[in-house]
C-alpha cells in the first residue's frame, strides 16, 4: 500500500525535473504506481471510512447492562478499563479472553469521549522576562545519596526564573524562615537582580493562619524581606500546588537530572557535603544552564537593581542561661559553658546552625536540631559538676544525650552488668576522662577494653587513654670560645 509520504517524495521529485523512473525509485514504488499518484489526493484522502465491525463485538452483552452504567456512576473518570474487565471475567468465567482487554480500553476511551465527564483544561503562559520567579523545597533523601557511608537526609530550596528557567539550588534541612530567606538571597544576589514577583506555596516560613478568616497572610519578618528587595511576594491557594507548577516542574526535572548523572557517576556516596553540592551544581548547569545564556541576558536586563545589602540570614534572641546550663531556642533546648549561667547570651538561629554570643563574642556553635529533636546537651558543657555529683546521672531528664557515641553506650552496659548501680559512677569519670583529655582517646580504649570481654572500670580506662606525659630532654649548652671572635677580628684589622 502506497503512503503519503511516498507520493509526497514522488511529486517532489517530480517537480525538481526528475524523470518518472528516477522519481519512482527515490519514492519506493514502481514506476507503473507512481503514474497513478502523479496528480491527484493523498491515499490517505482517498481512503474510505470503515462503517461495519470485522469480527463480532464480544461485549455487545454487557455492554448496556453492566459496562455502561459502572462509566456512568464514574463521576470523575477514574475506573480503569482494566479493573472492569476484570471483573466480568471473574464473573463470568470462559466467556471472555485476555486479548479482549484492549477491544474494551479502545470502547470506554471512545465512550468517555463523548459522554465521560469534563476534564481540566491546562492554559499555556507567556512569561515577560524578569516579571515573575518561583521558590519552594524539596525532599531529597529520595536520591539516595550518602556522605561518607551515611544516609545523607536533605532538602532542597530551588528559586526558579519563569521566563529564562535559569535556578538557583541550595541545600537546606528544613522549611525554615532561616533556610528560607538564605536561599532567596542566595538566588537573588547570585542572578543580580530582582524580579517583579515571587511566588511560593503556603509556608510557614513565610506565611501564618489568619485567626477570624481561616485564610493565610504574609508574617511580618517576610513581609519585610519582600519590602527590603522590592519585589511582589505571591502565594498560591491552599491545597492548589499547580498554581506553582514553574518550581514544582523544576523539582521533578532537578530530581530525575540528578539521579541520572548519579547512575552514570556509579556511586551515590561522597567524601563530604562539599562534594556532594560541588556536583549538584555542575549538573545544574550542565542540564539548565547551557544553551540558555541569551534567555537569562534577556531576563537580567529586565530585573529590579538589588539594594545595598543582604538581610541578616539568622534570628536573634536574647535569653539567660539557666541553672541547668541550657538555653531554649525556638522551642528547642541546648546547653551551654556552665560558666555563662545566671548570665544572659544572645542566640543566633541560622539555618543549620546556633550560634551563642556573650559580650558580643562567639563562646559557642552547635548544629541546630531538626525534626523530632528537642535538646542538645554537650556532655563537656556538664560533666565538670556532674563527676562531683555522680548520682545525679541516673535520673537525669537529659542522660542519653550523655553518650557521645554507640561506644559509649555499649561501656555503660558493659559497666551496668558487671558493676550494677556502681555503673554510674565509673561512667561518669568515664565522661570526665573523654572531656579532659581527648573523646577519640578515651573511646579507642573502650573499643579495646570491650573487645577483650573482661571487667572493666574507670582505671583500665585511664590508664589505656591517658596519654604520656612528654619527656623534655636536657640540653647542655658548653661555654663559647671567646677567642675565635678575637682572630676574626684581628683578621678583619688586617685585611
Amino acid at each position: 500500500m502506497v503512503s503519503d509520504r511516498q507520493v509526497r517524495v514522488l511529486r517532489k521529485k517530480r517537480m525538481e525535473g526528475k524523470t518518472l523512473e528516477a522519481a519512482a525509485a527515490a519514492a519506493g514504488m514502481s514506476e507503473r504506481t507512481a503514474r497513478t499518484w502523479q496528480r491527484g489526493p493523498l491515499p490517505s484522502e482517498t481512503k474510505q471510512a470503515r462503517t461495519w465491525r470485522t469480527r463480532p463485538d464480544p461485549f455487545a452483552e454487557v455492554w448496556t447492562t453492566e459496562v455502561e452504567p459502572l462509566l456512568v456512576a464514574d463521576k470523575k473518570g477514574e475506573l480503569e478499563a482494566k479493573t472492569i474487565f476484570e471483573d466480568l471475567v471473574r464473573r463470568k468465567p470462559g466467556v471472555f479472553e485476555p486479548g479482549q482487554l484492549r477491544t474494551l480500553q479502545r470502547r470506554v476511551r471512545e465512550w468517555r469521549a463523548q459522554h465521560g465527564p469534563e476534564k481540566e483544561v491546562f492554559f499555556p503562559q507567556e512569561h515577560v522576562p524578569g516579571r515573575m520567579a518561583s521558590m519552594d523545597f524539596t525532599h531529597a533523601t529520595e536520591l539516595g545519596v550518602t556522605i561518607a557511608g551515611e544516609l545523607f537526609v536533605h532538602l532542597f530550596f530551588q528559586f526558579v526564573l519563569a521566563h529564562s528557567g535559569w535556578r538557583f539550588v541550595e541545600l537546606a534541612f528544613g522549611e525554615t524562615f532561616e533556610a528560607l530567606v538564605r536561599g532567596l538571597q542566595g538566588g537573588l544576589w547570585a542572578l543580580g537582580g530582582v524580579p517583579d514577583k515571587i511566588r511560593q506555596d503556603n509556608l510557614s516560613a513565610a506565611t501564618h493562619e489568619l485567626v477570624k478568616t481561616g485564610g493565610r497572610t504574609l508574617t511580618r519578618r517576610y513581609a519585610e524581606v519582600a519590602e527590603h528587595y522590592g519585589f511582589q511576594a505571591s502565594r498560591i491557594q491552599p491545597g492548589e500546588s499547580h498554581e506553582n507548577g514553574i518550581v514544582e516542574k523544576a523539582h521533578h526535572l532537578l530530581k530525575s537530572a540528578l539521579a541520572q548523572a548519579l547512575l552514570m557517576r556509579g556511586s551515590r556516596d561522597f567524601s563530604t557535603v562539599e562534594a556532594y553540592m560541588a556536583f549538584v551544581r555542575r549538573v545544574v548547569e550542565e542540564k539548565f544552564h547551557k544553551g540558555r545564556e541569551a534567555l537569562l541576558a534577556e531576563e537580567r536586563a529586565a530585573l529590579r537593581p538589588l539594594p545595598s545589602c543582604r538581610l541578616p540570614e539568622y534570628t536573634r534572641a536574647l535569653v539567660t542561661v539557666r541553672k541547668w546550663s541550657t538555653i531554649p531556642v525556638a522551642g528547642r533546648i541546648y546547653s551551654v559553658p556552665s560558666r555563662l549561667i545566671g548570665h544572659e547570651v544572645e542566640a543566633r538561629l541560622f539555618a543549620d546552625v546556633v550560634e551563642v554570643r556573650y559580650a558580643g563574642k562567639v563562646v559557642e556553635t552547635m548544629p541546630r536540631l531538626r525534626g523530632e529533636c528537642a535538646h542538645r546537651i554537650d556532655y563537656r558543657h556538664v560533666v565538670w559538676s556532674l563527676v562531683r555529683k555522680p548520682g545525679a546521672f541516673a535520673a537525669y531528664r537529659y542522660r542519653e544525650d550523655l553518650f557521645p557515641s554507640l561506644m559509649f553506650r555499649q561501656a555503660y552496659d558493659a559497666l551496668r552488668e558487671r558493676r550494677g548501680d556502681r555503673a554510674d559512677v565509673e561512667y561518669v569519670r568515664v565522661l570526665h576522662l573523654a572531656a579532659s583529655t581527648g573523646e577519640r582517646a578515651v573511646e579507642e580504649a573502650l573499643w579495646a577494653l570491650l573487645e577483650r570481654g573482661e571487667a572493666f572500670d574507670y582505671a583500665a580506662v585511664k590508664a589505656l587513654a591517658q596519654p604520656e606525659t612528654p619527656a623534655v630532654p636536657e640540653l647542655r649548652i658548653g661555654v663559647p670560645d671567646l677567642g675565635q671572635y678575637d682572630a676574626l677580628l684581628a683578621a678583619g684589622e688586617v685585611s
